[in-house]
């Protein structure tokens, strides 16, 4: 099960989302993605409610029931990248890995800020950026709020304006390919990333682009089950029988969906 860009410490963050999906979903490996925590807004102003504890609690839970996990360090979780080889509770901080699938492919995992051009060389404008996208989030909350009290489902603003804004759609399409071409320098069979909060399965060429989405915006996540085959799950909303049930970091077997 691969996972990124939950941005625990930032208002954005669909904590509730995650933990509810963690409850019915359980995997022998699981990847973090970066971003993880979000150390640029932490810095900013303090903000770490029950829920984005529980989220640490359940994923140190699955470790400690024998799930393998490495946590892949990103832009806004940079600090995480000091302590590679370390192990924190059964998860292991790593820079990047290479993880081989059920059907012998190896696909490079890594969160892909090093191939932004703005984070790693225009440091001042990804943090301009970072305040922009703040902006975004409150209009999606605004608009998330809305659709609540109409009885509507949780639809993204900010996921939606990201298909339908040319240098949006244009960027995503040159981080595809970059990194696309990482993974066959890396003489890699693909590729798993976050970063840019746009889940996608693609294929380059005989390179496979994956990325696992975010859980700010859209609530994804990938998983390889069995055979090795890979697939995007969605999770935009709770569902009714978790609604009122308050968090116990506690696996539910029989309603836990195995991948591999």
């Amino acid at each position: 099960m691969f996972i990124s860009d939950v941005h625990l410490g930032s208002k954005a963050a669909k904590a509730d989302f995650l933990i509810d999906f963690l409850r019915y979903h359980d995997a022998d490996i699981i990847y973090l993605v970066g971003d993880i925590v979000d150390g640029w807004r932490l810095r900013r102003s303090w903000h770490w409610p029950q829920s984005h504890n529980d989220v640490v609690q359940k994923l140190l839970r699955k470790a400690r029931k024998g799930a393998s996990i490495t946590y892949i360090a990103g832009n806004h979780d940079e600090f995480a990248r000091q302590f590679q080889g370390v192990h924190f509770g059964g998860i292991v901080v790593a820079d990047r890995a290479i993880h081989e699938t059920a059907d012998g492919r190896r696909l490079l995992v890594i969160h892909g800020d090093q191939f932004d051009t703005v984070v790693h060389n225009q440091r001042w404008l990804a943090y301009l950026g970072d305040h922009a996208y703040d902006a975004a989030m409150q209009v999606n909350r605004v608009i998330t709020r809305l659709r609540q009290l109409l009885g509507l489902p949780y639809w993204s603003f900010s996921s939606w304006a990201k298909v339908k804004v040319k240098k949006a759609v244009n960027f995503i399409g040159s981080f595809q390919t970059v990194l696309s071409e990482e993974a066959r320098r890396s003489h890699v069979d693909g590729v798993i990333c976050g970063h840019i909060h746009h889940a996608a399965i693609e294929s380059y060429g005989d390179v496979q682009y994956i990325n696992t989405g975010d859980w700010v915006e859209s609530c994804t996540a990938v998983v390889e089950h069995f055979d090795g085959r890979m697939e995007i799950l969605t999770w935009a909303h709770l569902l009714p029988e978790a609604l009122d049930e308050p968090f116990i970091p506690m696996l539910i077997e029989d309603r836990v969906v195995q991948a591999a």
